[in-house]
């Protein structure tokens, strides 16, 4: 039920884009460590990622475009700098997560990596649902390319439907001795139309293949670019009371495919039968 609440609200959303609305996503959340070399930077329903090595950061994700300098404010409080990030990296093309890049990039002077069918997005500001400002894409990741920095490598895994580039990213993580297989999960909630759909005429097959390739991906944590998807809230509460494992749990994304498929279907038959 959790899930489908997520999904319904993001679709609200986009479709409405209030200024409440808004705000109450880019609330200040104090920053933290998830696991491993894992930081969550973002806001309250806009996630933001900063994964540390010894040569710089990474961080995927800007939030909307008022996120930005919360984002820089929590990685400083964090001990960190937004100089010490090499790579932005996106999920994918909705202002709500691609907002903030173009101030971070400024910012950093990191490099920003992104899927060929979003590049068109971020770099024209146009397609994103609402305005943000465009960001320059410096290096074009296919599927199951890597992005490498220190000891770290992320891969990125192509799982279109929810925009034509949508990108689910991956990579170890250790804590305590033990590997962690980390996903930062991109969407498959459904926020445009699925029949008919002249702009995007191949959405539903995209979907289709990316529910099959998210079936297959083994995952310990999971983590995803709203922080509803994934129990933010409880799971850091629990990490505060002392529970060092709170974000570990090996069935949670398969659940979470599997009510989001359901999800799809039940929408994708009502537009069928409209």
């Amino acid at each position: 039920m959790r899930i489908l609440l997520v999904f319904t609200l993001c679709s609200i959303g986009f479709a409405q884009n209030s200024a409440d609305q808004r705000a109450a996503w880019n609330q200040p959340v104090k920053p933290f460590r998830i696991i491993g070399n894992i930081y969550y930077v973002g806001a309250a329903n806009v996630s933001s990622f900063y994964i540390n090595t010894p040569q710089g950061a990474i961080l995927l994700d800007g939030g909307l475009p008022e996120t930005a300098p919360l984002i820089e404010k929590s990685i400083a409080e964090l001990g960190f700098s937004i100089r010490d990030v090499k790579f932005l990296l996106n999920s994918h093309a909705h202002f709500d997560h691609c907002g903030g890049l173009a101030e971070l990039k400024k910012l950093s002077g990191a490099q920003m990596i992104a899927s060929e069918r979003d590049r068109p997005v971020l770099v024209s500001a146009q397609g994103g649902f609402a305005p943000f400002p465009a960001v320059k894409v410096d290096r074009v990741i296919g599927d199951k390319q890597t992005v490498q920095l220190g000891d770290v490598t992320l891969t990125a895994h192509l799982t279109p439907g929810h925009t034509k580039g949508c990108t689910t990213w991956t990579m170890p993580v250790t804590e305590g001795g033990k590997t962690y297989q980390v996903v930062f999960y991109c969407s498959t909630s459904v926020v445009d139309k699925l029949v008919n759909n002249s702009d995007y005429p191949g959405i539903v097959s995209d979907y289709m293949r990316s529910f099959a390739e998210l079936r297959k991906m083994p995952c310990d944590v999971f983590l995803g670019p709203h922080g509803g998807f994934f129990n933010l809230d409880a799971k850091r509460k629990q990490l505060e009371a002392g529970k060092l494992d709170a974000f570990v749990d090996p069935t949670e994304m398969q659940k979470y495919v599997e009510q989001s498929e359901q999800s799809f279907r039940k929408q994708l038959d009502e537009q069928i039968h409209q």
